[in-house]
């Protein structure tokens, strides 16, 4: 009789398994890893143009104060005796409101303020339960 000798196929149904579940792994880690990059730039590029129209709007505001220390009249200016108040658009929600005190050629600023462009307006559209039945 001869001997016959069993042959078992390698073990790889769960290797191959594993390896796979693996892949899967990191692939969605790096899906996640470029969908936060993305919203990073987008964060940085709001805050870029954030930056950039704020000092776009100091400019003009220093602009018009070196005008005024001129002597100069100058158009959106309003005057309150010494006081001289103005504002500089940033974006469509916010300006730079700027009030100075003016003596000549002297000043002192006392507003230098970036400010919401609109009032906030609250909304109460939403009826809250208050726990005994009525709403307010």
């Amino acid at each position: 009789m001869r001997d016959k000798k069993r042959i078992s196929p390698p073990a790889i149904g769960g290797i191959s398994l594993l390896v796979a579940f693996a892949v899967l792994c990191l692939t969605i880690f790096a899906l996640l890893s470029l969908a936060t990059v993305r919203a990073n730039l987008r964060l940085a590029d709001a805050s870029v143009k954030g930056v950039t129209d704020y000092y776009a709007a100091d400019l003009e505001a220093q602009a018009i104060l070196a005008r005024l220390r001129a002597g100069e009249r100058v158009d959106g200016v309003t005057v309150n005796g010494a006081v001289y108040s103005f504002i500089c658009p940033i974006s469509d929600t916010q300006n730079l409101e700027a009030a100075v005190l003016l003596d000549g050629a002297d000043y002192r600023i006392l507003r230098w303020q970036a400010v919401p462009s609109q009032s906030w307006q609250a909304d109460e559209t939403l009826d809250i339960w208050d726990g005994d039945g009525t709403t307010f």
